[in-house]
């Protein structure tokens, strides 16, 4: 085989249908619910509605979110069609490689990788922040040398903060790593529990809000344009901007459809009926949120807060909300953290990574090595480096698997026409193309900075690559 046929060798579709079934399936449709929400929902729908508000929409953040979320639908039909047809672990790899071949499977792949490792240890960080909080709103301290990472990134470079480490971001990690190392049942039964506490705080918090609720707040429902993107109709598609990153997590449903019975139905439902849940619990929060103080009074680190505080019988819901933003960012850990081990399973299983990445568990049926050392990894960077940092490039990897699954979709319908499919993008042309441009549009707006650290990490995979994936890979030695 010649280095460019080998380097674009695409996966046969029937290859991946037949592959190593060696996790267990424990996961039905209600599971694949609870971990798309558990993966969306974190504490930006108490914080970047607000702020949103505050700077952007006004009252019009409802509509923001009404775009955002047909925006992040293109893409979410996209991945529902995939998933019906390669029902297995890897999500947006496992497409790329059915699709466009190896070598651009791979940069997917690794790209990925980056987006869900920094995911973890981005929000065990966020985590530790809220934490932190709320023990203290419960009258526990936690020194502060424990609590902050001891490097801060500034003017471009790392500094000492003279802290320790950020121990509660390490133990949260470790806690899920342990979970997830036992069986992804028990993990998502823990996730059930965790997705249910933060929705029971989003309702108390609509049901009771609702009473204080002052309509005339709302009027004009699109403010006047104050300049570039601060309010009118600028700011609303500004603000529908901002708050698409709000939906970003959804696509962590397939990377479990291996361990999912009945997978062409129920992936696929799993990932359109959380988008369609988080939608509406975003549009309703955003409502009352505006509907409770002046939107530019939101322009706060705690939006929420200032809200309630306009509202002194609301008080009592402060503590709530601490509550339901920790256990949203709980299952937003536990969730990436089963993704991204289920991701480099499937990449081990096609060669491209060492068999260690591919071994499963005797007893518990998980890929339990990858686990412990993403947790390991992920825990150590949420210990040792700041928020700022680790946030860099979690969007980017999420938008350049957005586009491939979109673009994968359309060639797939023309190559493989008669494949069975459980899901079918309606009107997929202009749905899978409008996906594309949605995603170059944002992908536009990164800075040169982000750009440069995606160059940065695409250069180290491409050195992994050709180090061991080329020689090893299953594809290449099959001819």
């Amino acid at each position: 085989m010649s280095l460019i046929r080998s380097l674009f060798a695409v996966k046969p579709v029937e290859a991946s249908l037949t592959a190593d079934d060696s996790l267990r399936r424990t996961l039905g449709l209600k599971e694949l619910v609870v971990l798309g929400v558990g993966a969306v929902i974190g504490a930006g729908i108490f914080v970047i509605t607000g702020q949103a508000a505050a700077e952007h929409a006004g009252p019009a953040l409802t509509l923001s979110f009404v775009l955002a979320g047909l925006a992040a639908a293109l893409a979410a039909l996209s991945y529902a069609e995939f998933a019906a047809m390669l029902p297995v672990s890897g999500s947006a790899y496992v497409y790329a490689y059915a699709t466009f071949g190896e070598l651009l499977a791979w940069f997917i792949g690794w790209n990925v990788v980056a987006e869900y490792l920094l995911a973890v240890s981005s929000v065990a960080v966020g985590w530790s922040g809220y934490g932190v909080g709320l023990l203290k709103s419960l009258g526990i301290e936690v020194p502060a040398a424990l609590a902050n990472a001891p490097l801060s990134f500034k003017d471009g470079h790392l500094e000492l903060t003279g802290a320790l480490l950020n121990l509660p971001a390490l133990l949260v990690v470790a806690a899920l790593t342990a979970l997830l190392y036992r069986g992804t049942r028990q993990s998502t039964m823990f996730a059930s529990v965790v997705v249910a506490l933060k929705v029971i705080v989003v309702v108390l918090f609509v049901v009771c809000g609702l009473q204080y609720v002052d309509p005339s707040l709302w009027h004009p429902y699109v403010p006047a344009n104050q300049g570039g993107d601060h309010y009118g109709w600028a700011g609303v598609f500004r603000a529908a901007t901002s708050v698409f990153y709000a939906y970003i997590g959804f696509d962590a449903v397939a990377t479990a459809a291996q361990e999912t019975r009945n997978p062409q139905r129920n992936v696929p439902a799993g990932i359109l009926i959380s988008l369609a849940i988080c939608t509406v619990l975003y549009i309703i929060v955003a409502a009352v949120l505006t509907g409770l103080v002046p939107y530019p009074q939101l322009a706060t680190a705690e939006p929420v807060a200032t809200a309630l505080a306009a509202h002194p019988p609301l008080a009592w819901l402060k503590l709530l909300t601490q509550v339901g933003a920790v256990a949203g960012l709980t299952s937003v850990i536990l969730v990436m953290h089963l993704g991204l081990s289920r991701i480099l399973y499937s990449m081990a299983g096609d060669g491209l990574l060492p068999t260690f990445f591919g071994a499963v568990h005797e007893r518990h049926r998980t890929p339990h090595r990858t686990t412990l050392l993403v947790g390991a990894v992920g825990g150590v960077l949420a210990a040792v480096f700041p928020l700022s940092l680790l946030g860099d490039l979690l969007s980017m990897g999420t938008l350049l698997a957005f586009a491939t699954v979109c673009i994968g979709v359309l060639v797939l319908r023309r190559t493989h026409p008669n494949l069975p499919r459980g899901f079918r993008v309606p009107a997929a042309p202009a749905v899978c193309t409008l996906g594309v441009l949605v995603c170059a549009f944002l992908l536009a707006q990164m800075n040169l900075g982000n750009w440069i650290l995606l160059a940065a990490w695409t250069t180290l995979g491409m050195l992994i690559y050709i180090a061991y994936g080329y020689r090893h890979s299953l594809m290449r030695r099959r001819g």
